[in-house]
């Protein structure tokens, strides 16, 4: 099999040849693809030195996969080209997400809407993939109607200048101008830009994209989305309101048994999810499971999970898996 990792150089693009060795991906021919500057470079895969080409030799080659995480721009002037040749194309970026003919994939919530005619996929956002991932479950025994979500995004979220810019803050000095304010020893209540409601395009990622992959229109989902000078992982508190009643000991029973979910909720332990703790893991991790006294059948929970792993990196390489286990990759 031939698999082509588009922005391969980026940070998501490096954790996702991470994931192809540790998956044991069986790749025959890794072809390595990113910008004109970074053409000829080269990157190393399973101890081998694989030099990075452009976009048209990529086609050229004819991939049965490509793994798309070099922006919005690219993905939709490029994906289409590798469609065109019967090529699998999973997108990291937000170009395809709310095409409504375009399916937008979580495998272990949704992936049994994929059809072999599907050639651009797309992967959602991170801060919507771990929340879905708790929400699918409970949805399924208790019908939700209505989600509160406020996040606390890594700096990773934002890139390798982002990481750099809180290592120089760090350091004292006056970072890079990535974010609109010092990122080290605050908060920066802003992911993506305002748009004319008030929220910002993260936040109606998370609202948007939450219903298509859920399935259900009739989920109501109001979001906070802030930056947080972390590495590790993106972490959620999540207020969730259900049509019918639970019982906590049922929540954490049905949170356990989802694949690629792990509980962590043991608050007399300080046993609890946190970013420095999800690092380099590919689960989504939940914890402060309890019940919201101000609200009928309500619930609260923490949600954390590495955003370059299962955010990003990990959920494009399991929608490779199915594709696999569908026999569709030839």
């Amino acid at each position: 099999m031939k698999l082509a990792i588009v922005g391969a150089t980026g940070l998501v693009g490096s954790t996702m040849l991470q994931l192809i060795e540790e998956l044991q991906i069986p790749v025959d021919t890794l072809i390595p693809v990113a910008s004109e500057k970074s053409v000829g470079t080269t990157i190393t895969f399973k101890g081998e030195t694989i030099k990075v080409v452009s976009v048209a030799d990529a086609i050229a080659l004819k991939p049965a996969v490509a793994l798309f995480s070099a922006g919005g721009s690219v993905s939709l002037s490029e994906a289409p080209k590798f469609a065109a040749i019967g090529c699998y194309v999973i997108d990291n970026s937000s170009a395809w997400r709310m095409d409504p003919s375009k399916k937008l994939v979580v495998p272990e919530v949704n992936g049994h809407v994929l059809e072999k005619t599907d050639y651009i996929i797309a992967n959602p956002n991170c801060s919507t993939i771990q929340m879905v991932m708790a929400l699918c479950p409970l949805h399924k025994a208790y019908t939700i109607e209505r989600v509160v979500v406020s996040t606390y995004q890594s700096v990773t979220g934002t890139g390798q200048k982002a990481v750099a810019e809180l290592m120089d803050e760090r350091a004292g000095g006056n970072g890079f101008g990535v974010y609109p304010y010092p990122i080290d020893l605050n908060l920066i209540p802003q992911i993506d830009v305002f748009l004319d409601n008030g929220y910002t395009k993260e936040e109606m990622k998370m609202i948007l994209e939450t219903n298509k992959i859920m399935g259900d229109d009739t989920i109501q989902v109001t979001a906070t989305a802030v930056r947080v000078p972390v590495m590790g992982g993106h972490s959620e508190s999540v207020n969730i309101q259900f049509k019918n009643d639970f019982s906590l000991a049922d929540v954490r029973t049905h949170l356990s048994q989802f694949p690629g979910v792990v509980v962590q909720d043991e608050p007399a332990e300080k046993i609890y999810p946190m970013p420095l703790l999800a690092a380099g893991k590919n689960e989504v991790f939940i914890g402060r499971i309890r019940r919201d006294f101000s609200a009928p059948r309500s619930l609260n929970c923490w949600i954390v999970s590495d955003n370059l792993r299962k955010g990003a990196a990990t959920n494009a390489v399991q929608i490779v898996q199915y594709l696999m286990h569908k026999n569709w990759l030839s």
